[in-house]
């Protein structure tokens, strides 16, 4: 069964970086926000306009799993019912900006404390093959 794994945290904390190392991994595809945003063309990060942006996201995600493909959804969420919304079975909290005022998540599966997405890679790539299953070739 299909699987989807959301990377969240501030802009410059590494999402991207870790989400492109990642969905090989898992053979996933890879939605990253900004990349959905230029494709609708819609910049407005206004409270609505993030309502539309996760809403776009959870479609996009929801019909890669209806294909039966796990999803890596590359999405800065900070709003705690974005997250909810998106739905996801495993979620990585990237805790990589020290000098923010934002609130931390409360629910969170693995917690990226710095800049390596090289090793963090590896280490998550295990847990999330550890807790969920249907995520390999042959789940």
């Amino acid at each position: 069964m299909a699987k989807k794994i959301l990377i969240m945290g501030l802009p410059d904390s590494g999402k991207t970086t870790l989400a492109k190392l990642l969905a090989p991994m898992f053979n996933a595809v890879l939605l990253n926000e900004d990349e959905v945003r230029k494709e609708a063309n819609d910049w407005d990060f206004s409270e609505m306009g993030r309502s539309i942006q996760t809403n776009r996201m959870k479609r996009l995600a929801d019909e890669a799993i209806q294909n039966n493909r796990n999803v890596i959804a590359d999405f800065d969420c900070s709003i705690e019912h974005t997250r909810e919304d998106l739905n996801a079975d495993y979620i990585i909290y990237m805790d990589t900006i020290k000098e923010s005022k934002l609130e931390p998540p409360s629910n969170f599966d693995f917690k990226v404390t710095h800049k390596d997405a090289q090793m963090f890679s590896f280490l998550i790539k295990q847990e999330i093959l550890d807790k969920l299953k249907g995520l390999g070739p042959h789940d």
